[in-house]
């Protein structure tokens, strides 16, 4: 099957698991969905993803992360720029998520980076997704 929008399958993916409280989802594989995935930890939206080593390299598994109340720490994500509407940005208006309180994710000429990493870099580019 042919997938026009592979981010926001990733990004519905995700949060479909969180609300079926699953402990974690599988994701078909990309450098860019792993990119994401990595931004995801650091902020400590997941907890984890990994590669198993059953799934032949095609799927790559993200560990979905709850709170004490069984509820998930991702309580909303956005995919902002899409195949048929590009959304960029520059570095003096890259967007501020919620208050400052969630992530704007921006794929940038160094790489897929959050917003505030492309504000330290002074690089603008194209804004994938808001997470909070």
């Amino acid at each position: 099957m042919n997938m026009t929008d592979p981010i926001a399958d990733m990004l519905t993916r995700i949060r479909n698991g969180g609300t079926a409280r699953h402990q974690s989802v599988l994701i078909p594989l990309s450098k860019v969905k792993l990119a994401i995935a990595r931004i995801l930890k650091n902020e400590g939206y997941i907890k984890d993803f990994d590669i198993p080593a059953d799934g032949g390299n095609r799927y790559f598994r993200v560990w979905l992360s709850y709170d004490s109340n069984k509820k998930p720490v991702m309580t909303g994500l956005t995919r902002v720029s899409k195949p048929g509407l590009r959304v960029y940005t520059g570095r003096e208006d890259i967007p501020v998520v919620r208050g400052g309180l969630g992530v704007a994710i921006l794929s940038t000429s160094q790489g897929v980076m959050s917003g505030q990493d492309a504000w330290r870099k002074r690089l603008g580019g194209e804004v994938l997704a808001y997470i909070w």
